[in-house]
């Protein structure tokens, strides 16, 4: 079996406007504290990728236009929806309004292993990812629906933010 590396031309792949238009995952990426920029632009590439409905930009969170973003997002920060939050209050209230569910990504006490979701019923979901550094705020995880877990087998406790975000995104979409 012979395979060629496809061309980007031959990906077949929509336009931004195209994109847009079509009917979306209901899942909202939210970023918690995320300090890096690279990570927000990863996390918007990946949210692009699978089709996701929007992301939220809450507190230190870089936002657009940003340089870091816009060069590890390479464009999808004009194809993916995404609103800057300053204050949970503001993101509970969306929340509210969406009728969605909240999940955090965290390890916590009685969190849920990742590979154990059911999602395949599609439900809205708010998905938490918090910060490099002290994770998902211990208010968000109070008022989270569940919070759940990467399955880790190796010495590290933890995965970097994109990496989570990616494994997790994908996950909860293809449930």
């Amino acid at each position: 079996m012979s395979n060629k590396k496809l061309a980007l031309d031959e990906l077949n792949r929509d336009s931004i406007e195209d994109f847009k238009q079509k009917a979306k995952t209901p899942l909202i990426l939210v970023l918690d504290n995320i300090r890096s920029a690279v990570n927000v632009g990863s996390a918007f590439r990946t949210a692009d990728a699978f089709n996701i409905e929007e992301i939220i930009l809450i507190g230190i969170t870089p936002t657009p236009p940003n340089r870091d973003i816009t060069k590890t997002a390479i464009g999808a920060t004009e194809s993916v929806k995404w609103q800057y939050f300053d204050n949970y209050a503001k993101l509970y209230e969306y929340q509210k309004t969406k009728g969605f569910k909240l999940y955090s990504l965290e390890q916590t006490t009685n969190s849920l292993m990742l590979d154990k979701i059911d999602n395949s019923h599609k439900q809205g979901l708010f998905l938490v990812i918090g910060n490099e550094v002290m994770g998902v705020e211990q208010e968000l995880i109070n008022h989270s629906d569940a919070c759940i877990e990467i399955p880790q087998y190796g010495t590290k406790h933890s995965l970097n933010v994109s990496v989570s975000a990616g494994i997790a995104l994908w996950a909860l979409t293809h449930g």
